[in-house]
This record gives C-alpha cells, structure tokens and sequence, in this order.
C-alpha cells in the first residue's frame, strides 16, 4: 500500500473515527476488498493512485472484510470490490467491481470535486443569474489556469460578449481551444465581430443607413439596452434579410443563445424573425 498520509487500513475499532467522524471534514473513500480478490488486487492500486494524485481532496479507507465481517455486513457488502464514499457520516455514493479509471474519476470527481471543479460551478452559477462581470473575472482566472478549458473559454465568451468587450471576444473566438463547446462559440463569432467592429468604429457611423442601423444595434447592445438593439436588428432584416450574407440573422441568433430559449426577448423576436425570414 502507499505511503500516502491519505491512505489508511481501518477496521472495525478505527471505522468510526476514520471514516464516520473524518467524513465530516473531507470526503472518505473505503475500498472494501480482500487479499484473495483478483478484481480488488486491479482497483486498489488504481484508488490509491488516485488518492495520491488528489492531494488531500478526499481520504481512502481500507478495510479487509476477512479480518473485519461485522462492518461487511453493516454495510451490506455482498460483492468485493465494493466501494462506498462517506460525506457527513453517511454513505454518499458507491458501485462495486473493479470499474475502469475514466468512470472511477467520474466517481471520485463527484464525491469530492477538485477546487478548479468547484470555482467551474461558481463561475456557472454567476453566468446564469447574468453577474456577467463577476462570471469574467472567474471565467478568465479559470481559462489563464487552463487555455484548453473549453467550458470556461466558452463561459468567458459569453461574459464578454453580455459585458459588450467586443475586442476581447472576438479574439478568445478566434482562439478558440477544439472540443465540444467550439460549436457553440461558433455561432457566436458574428456577434463578436460586429461588436469589436463598432467598438472600432465609435461614434462616427457610415453613411449607407443600413450600415448606421446596424452598427448602432451593436453599440446599443454593449449597453446592455438589448430589446432596442433587436428592434434595430428586424428593422435592417426587413429591409434585407440577406444583409451583409446573413450577418445580421447571426447575431440575433447569437443573443438568443445568450439568453437562452426561455428568455422572453429570444421568445417575442425569435417569432418575428422566422415571419421576416420564412
């Protein structure tokens, strides 16, 4: 067994302290096994290294149910390997045999999520009730940990794209890492670029009134006065809908990803584009 000061043989008189009492503080893994299982000899090593790996996030507790039956059978451990995570004394989560790596990191992952996890979640959590300078700062703090971190790349997308930092955005699309959220950012990438474009431009607008129309809904969306912005928007696809090869269709498009399908703006203007559109 490792040397690890996480990893521990318990039985039944050091069960309570070890697992029960230790489980209020950090999460605890027991690993119920014996030395006649082939299975256990596969798991046991592959939980010890994880326990190492983790640095503390959670503790590992083995018990042999040879020399320990009683807590088998408190336990209700009818197959070895078994294992059982403990939060707050109680049994959080479990599966038995030997499972491979991926879904025992899954496992683990959930039972004791890493600090990177848990500011994810929080950053998540910020984006969704529309914090979006507070969803920057801990998106960008995740993405200048990691820059392959597509969920947080994707979340600073977003952050920036609500907080109307066009620039910014549309040089995290087009650096965007590979992976599953890549799609998403896509249809993301002409709200960028008409907002970095009229960032560039200020206050001067061009003299076609389409041009006007439509870099004004840009600027009037970088201050957060969404609902005249789509307004501008339909009042430019009304006049083209084809304008600028469908740019214009795009970024309507991209706000309502951003405000997602529940969003009253994304219901009403939405219906009024399939009626310009179709």
């Amino acid at each position: 067994m490792s040397g690890s000061e996480h990893i521990r043989d318990v039985d039944e008189g050091t069960f309570s302290a070890e697992v029960l009492l230790r489980s209020h503080e950090v999460p605890v893994v027991v690993d119920f096994w014996a030395a006649w299982c082939a299975p256990c000899r596969t798991l046991g090593p592959l939980l010890e290294r994880l326990t190492v790996e983790a640095g503390g996030a959670f503790q590992l507790a083995k018990v042999d149910v040879d020399a320990n039956p009683n807590l088998a059978v408190r336990y209700g451990v009818r197959g070895i390997p078994a294992v059982k995570g403990f939060r707050g004394g109680e049994v959080a989560a479990e599966f038995v045999g030997a499972q491979p790596e991926p879904l025992v990191r899954r496992f683990l992952q959930k039972l004791a999520p890493s600090a990177e996890s848990l500011e994810l979640e929080r950053a998540r959590s910020l984006l969704a009730t529309r914090h979006w300078a507070e969803a920057e700062s801990a998106f960008r703090s995740l993405v200048e940990q990691d820059a392959q971190n597509g969920t947080a790349a994707l979340g600073l997308l977003k952050s920036l794209l609500m907080l109307g930092k066009g620039a910014q955005a549309e040089e995290l699309a087009m650096r965007f890492p590979a992976g599953a959220e890549w799609a998403e950012a896509e249809k993301l990438k002409a709200l960028a670029a008409v907002l970095a474009e009229s960032e560039q431009q200020g206050e001067a607008l061009p003299p076609d009134p389409r041009e006007a129309a439509f870099l004004r809904s840009a600027t009037l969306i970088a201050r957060g006065n969404l609902p005249a912005a789509m307004d501008g928007l339909m009042d430019v696809l009304r006049q083209d809908k084809h304008f600028r090869r469908g740019q214009a269709r795009q970024v309507l498009l991209g706000l309502f990803l951003l405000l997602g399908d529940d969003d009253p703006l994304t219901r009403q203007y939405r219906d009024e584009l399939a009626s310009i559109l179709f």
